[in-house]
């Protein structure tokens, strides 16, 4: 059993283990790639100031995040699919996440459903809505996440239409995975993970199967989501939906400061700057360059989260000195989950907790509310270079 230093241990097992089609869904953008290959080469042009000398007993990367008392500012992100990069995987990603102390996040579009994973779990989980056009399924979807104890409605704002993924395309991606010969040989040398799908009967959308009118099996849900998502999502619908739920509300997707400036009038508890891990809108900016901006136009009025491109403690520091109060983690954990299922995860998240302590002791500090802007080294320009073209009068 390799020993695990570092997130790509993970991903090197993961690669090996996974079924190509949801390897590539997991490791891959829209169109040409580029803002999926920027969310996290843009982490790398910011360095750390190291100082010495300064008394670093009794540390804690402890924070809260919407009022929830965590033990580093980092969550599960929402992901798509994830009980078919393992078993059962959004439970054990679940489990492993109640365990260490950080909030797990279900996609709408997970595997196991909101009631598989509330009834084997204790803590409340958060839960990340599409919107649909059915507006009794997304309905019905609130109520259940309620019945559920969760405590934090997600909603996503940057799928109201599908963004271009060549590789799942190409892939012909489904759950469970359609027998063509070219996954059928794909398959045929993932035997572990083989055995594991078939000790569950997990293996569709556990929230919509079943749940949305006309879909009772995975011929008719591929037609479904195709038709179902919301262009017509605007932020009256954002504000029916908070009056809807009554809990936290955290909006996800939220990459320009206009945008963020609204979040505040519909008033949610939360934002995250996000492009999606780079799988909507290709040749948009990455999360962290352009958290420093969010910030600044709204930073001091509601609670900024940010997600995109994290694969490191050092990186949740990094976007935590910049001024966001927790990150999430997508691919890196899902790299644990695919290679050793809820171990996996754990190790994920301890790898990423060791780094934020070790560099944030390395940096000077103790605590991880005095991070800030003066424990980095950004290059000039990182976030004033691109500017708006504005409109001709």
């Amino acid at each position: 059993m390799p020993v695990i230093t570092e997130i790509e241990d993970l991903h090197r097992i993961y690669k090996r283990r996974v079924p190509k089609m949801f390897y590539d869904y997991c490791q891959s953008g829209s169109w040409t790639e580029q803002t999926f290959k920027d969310n996290e080469a843009d982490f790398d042009l910011i360095r750390l100031r190291q100082r010495v000398a300064v008394d670093m007993e009794g540390r804690s990367v402890r924070s809260t995040m919407i009022g929830r008392d965590v033990a580093m500012p980092v969550a599960l992100a929402p992901v798509g699919l994830t009980g078919m990069q393992h078993a059962d995987g959004e439970i054990l990603a679940a489990k492993a996440a109640e365990k260490v102390g950080v909030p797990f996040t279900l996609s709408t579009m997970s595997i196991c459903s909101i009631e598989d994973v509330a009834a084997r779990t204790k803590a409340p989980f958060w839960f990340q809505l599409y919107v649909m056009k059915d507006e009794d399924f997304v309905d019905n979807l609130i109520g259940r996440a309620k019945a559920a104890g969760c405590d934090a409605l997600v909603l996503t704002l940057d799928l109201q239409i599908l963004g271009q993924r060549h590789k799942d395309l190409k892939n012909g991606l489904s759950a469970p995975p359609k027998l063509t010969p070219a996954t059928l040989a794909n398959l045929a040398t993932k035997v572990g993970w083989g055995l594991e799908m078939s000790k569950t009967t997990r293996r569709t959308f556990g929230n919509i199967v079943g749940h949305a009118k006309g879909v009772t099996d995975t011929s008719s849900l591929s037609s479904w989501t195709a038709e179902q998502f919301d262009p017509a999502l605007d932020w009256s619908k954002i504000a029916r939906i908070k009056e809807k739920w009554d809990g936290k509300l955290i909006l996800k997707g939220i990459l320009d400061a206009e945008d963020a400036k609204m979040a505040l009038q519909v008033g949610a508890d939360a934002i995250i700057v996000s492009n999606h891990g780079g799988r909507q809108l290709d040749g948009a900016l990455s999360s962290i360059r352009m958290l420093p901006k969010i910030m600044q136009a709204v930073g001091s009025e509601i609670e900024v989260h940010m997600d995109g491109g994290i694969r490191s403690g050092q990186d949740v520091l990094k976007a935590i000195a910049l001024g966001a109060r927790g990150t999430y983690i997508g691919r890196a954990f899902i790299y644990g989950l695919g290679a050793r299922g809820q171990k996996g995860v754990e190790e994920a998240l301890e790898v990423i907790h060791k780094e934020l302590d070790t560099t944030m002791a390395l940096c000077g500090e103790k605590n991880i509310h005095d991070l800030g802007p003066h424990n980095l080294l950004v290059p000039k320009g990182f976030t004033g270079e691109w500017e708006t073209v504005q409109r001709n009068a």
